[in-house]
Order: C-alpha cells, then sequence, then structure tokens
C-alpha cells in the first residue's frame, strides 16, 4: 500500500475528524468527549481500543517488537480567536493542534488495520490526555502503556503552525531537542495585619518581592553560561484589600534547561532560596512541585532511521529541517527516557497572513493540508521500523 496516497483518499475523514475533536476541546487530565469519540472510531476502524489510565490505547500486530505511536489529544484553557467556522466556543482552544494529533493517528490506525497481515511485529497507539498540564504520560505509564506489550520504541509528530511551507518535518538527532520543564508553587506564609501597623505583621508580599528578585539571581549568577537556562514567574497574588496586609502570598513558576545538571541545580536553589528568603524576614516558605518533565532527548540513531524512511516517502515538497531545538517543553520526554523515541515537528503553516500566528496564540490557525502527510508518516515508519527489526 502506498500510504500516502490512501492518506489522500482519507484526506476529508481526517479533517472531520480534527474538527469534531477541535469544536468539543477539552483540557487537563479528564477528557470524556474526546476520549469516547477516539474510542468510537478506533472500533468503527475494527480495532478493540481500552482505557489505559485516563487515555486510550490499542494495538495490531503479531507479536514481535513492539513499537508505540503517541499522539495527545488536550486543549488549552483559553478563548479562540481564529475566525474558523469550527472554533470552539466553550472556553478551551485547540491552539497547540494536539487535534491533528489525534486525527492523524486515528487515519493511520485505520490504514495500519488495513494492511495488519503485513505487519512484522506490534504497534501499539497511544492517546493521551494532560500533556498541557505534563501529567497524560506519567498517568498512561502508570497505567501500564509501556508493558503488556512491553514497548521497544516510541514515535510521535507535533504539527507547528506559523508563516512557514507544508512539508518540513523538524528534528534534533544530536542534543536536546525540547527543555526540561519543572513547574513550581511557592506558598508564603506570614503573618496578616492592619495596612497601617506593619510592624506587628510579617507581610508576605515583601517576603515574595524578595523571592523573586532573587529568584532572577539564579539564572544570572549561578547558571552556567553554556547551558540554556530559563526560570520565569508567572503568577504572583495575595491579598484583598489595599489596607490589608494579608496572612499568605503564593508565587508560581517554571524552570526551563536544556541540560540535566543544570535542571537539577536550579530546582534545588529555588527550594532553599525561597525558603532562605522567607526566614530572613520571619515568614515560612512551602515548595510544590506541579510539575517534573526532563529533557526531550530523542535517541540519534532511531531518529536517524526514521529520517531515512521520511526520505523515502516520495511525498512532494517533503523536506527535512535538522538540528531543531526548543525552549518550550513536552511530556514525550517522560517516554523518550525510558525507551528509545524519536520526535518531530511537522510544519502546519501558511505563507500569508494565516501564519502570523504562533502556537498557544487564541488566533492561530493550522494548515489542514498536513494531515495525510503526518498520518502517511505514522504508518509508513511503523511498517518500515517494523520490518527491519523484525525478530528473525
Amino acid at each position: 500500500m502506498d500510504f500516502y496516497e490512501r492518506a489522500l483518499e482519507l484526506k476529508e475523514e481526517t479533517i472531520e475528524n480534527r474538527r469534531y475533536m477541535h469544536q468539543h476541546a477539552e483540557t487537563g487530565l479528564y477528557l470524556p468527549k474526546t476520549k469516547e469519540y477516539v474510542m468510537n472510531k478506533l472500533q468503527e476502524y475494527g480495532l478493540d481500543p481500552k482505557p489505559c489510565g485516563e487515555g486510550v490505547t490499542a494495538t495490531l500486530g503479531h507479536g514481535g517488537k513492539v513499537l508505540l505511536l503517541r499522539a495527545d489529544m488536550d486543549a488549552l484553557p483559553m478563548p479562540e480567536e481564529s475566525d474558523e467556522p469550527f472554533a470552539c466556543t466553550t472556553g478551551n482552544a485547540h491552539a497547540c493542534g494536539h487535534d491533528f494529533h489525534a486525527a492523524m493517528l486515528l487515519t493511520a490506525a485505520k490504514m495500519l488495520k488495513e494492511k495488519e497481515e503485513t505487519l512484522e511485529g506490534t504497534v501499539k497507539f497511544m492517546f493521551q490526555p494532560a500533556e498541557e498540564t505534563f501529567e497524560g504520560s506519567k498517568n498512561m505509564i502508570a497505567n501500564g502503556i509501556l508493558e503488556n506489550p512491553k514497548v521497544d520504541a516510541a514515535l510521535a509528530y507535533h504539527v507547528s503552525p506559523g508563516r512557514m511551507p507544508i512539508g518540513l518535518y523538524m528534528y534534533n538527532d544530536k542534543d536536546t531537542m525540547m527543555y526540561s520543564v519543572d513547574g513550581f508553587k511557592i506558598t508564603i506564609t506570614g503573618k496578616g495585619s492592619h495596612g497601617a501597623y506593619p510592624h506587628v505583621g510579617v507581610d508576605p508580599i515583601n517576603i515574595g518581592v524578595h523571592i523573586h528578585l532573587a529568584l532572577q539571581e539564579l539564572i544570572a549568577r549561578e547558571s552556567n553560561p553554556s547551558h540554556a537556562c530559563v526560570l520565569t514567574v508567572g503568577q504572583f497574588q495575595a491579598g484583598t484589600a489595599a489596607n490589608i496586609i494579608p496572612d499568605t502570598a503564593v508565587l508560581q513558576g517554571t524552570i526551563r534547561t536544556n541540560n540535566t545538571e543544570a535542571r537539577k541545580l536550579l530546582v534545588q536553589r529555588m527550594k532553599e532560596v525561597a525558603q532562605r528568603t522567607a526566614a530572613v524576614y520571619n515568614g515560612s516558605a512551602e515548595i510544590e512541585m506541579i510539575s517534573e518533565v526532563p529533557p526531550l532527548i530523542c535517541n540519534p540513531q532511531m531518529t536517524d532511521e526514521i529520517v531515512s524512511y521520511m526520505e523515502e516517502m516520495q511525498i512532494p515538497g517533503l523536506t527535512p529541517y535538522p538540528g531543531v531545538s526548543a525552549s518550550a517543553s513536552e511530556d514525550f520526554a517522560v517516554i523518550a527516557e525510558k525507551v528509545p523515541s524519536t520526535f518531530m515537528y511537522l510544519s502546519a503553516g501558511f505563507m500569508n497572513e494565516r501564519g502570523d500566528y504562533p502556537a498557544h496564540h487564541p488566533k492561530v490557525r493550522f494548515n489542514e493540508d498536513v494531515c495525510p502527510i503526518g498520518a502517511a508518516a505514522l504508518a509508513y515508519c511503523a511498517t518500515k521500523w517494523l520490518h527491519n527489526h523484525r525478530e528473525k
């Protein structure tokens, strides 16, 4: 079977699936409508899907090596302003393209089911929730996605909007592809008082300001300049009135790096700086880690192998773009830490004003011409990988 030719035949079906999930966008770990839709489609295509934690899995094939194909399904808690006729109106938005990932994997599953008798191993499908909150991979791993049958390798694609032509596939076979993410919540406890009598209280806002400033010095004075490190405090919440010193203040932020040792140091020092700074001003600080995901480092040999399969596909305009690295994070890194894995971006942009907005922007738009490319790549690369790693 020419998977790209078949994917072109199924393009409208892939788009229909994408638009349903787009219009019914759900966020976080619990995606009841999306999960039900995916399971119903897999059953319609002849597979036997099962829940795996809060996600969905299914398998095809006849024993042998096992390749995991992963797609995330969750959206973002933000309004959509794309002006698409199928835009979501519930206050959520598929502004990162996860609806594409799930739709393309559904089509790949349908095509692989049609050729199941020729598979020289097993394909395992992973439809994952909560990538945006960095909970989904861990949830499905805890519920056995990498076992029964045991996964030998994993592959995932992510669409990318912007001003770029369709057909680019972007990868990194040498260095860190995406940064780690350690989300933190610092709860500062002081002692409330009247705003006119600060000396009888302990001001958690003042403590929070000093913690914020001190955390910036970790990048300026303690991080190795040869490592890429980011520490951002994105939330600072405290108080209810102008004349009341509150009991507590909360800072939330994120640490991202491309280096495992830098990550370890920054997380440790963030905790120490917060707690010791609070103590200096007679308060206390409690730290909760909201997310803990390592850098995404793709297996070099597997990545080069998948690139060679992409080159064989004879898709018009399909063009390699190596060496991509991004300071955003991706919880597929948790999978890649456990089994040899490859992660690639597929361009889904426009060469006109429709490509003016990036992912996570309320006006972002994605080019649906990527649908057959992604579906075909998933199916073809799975077939080729299983063939080349078949048990002799």
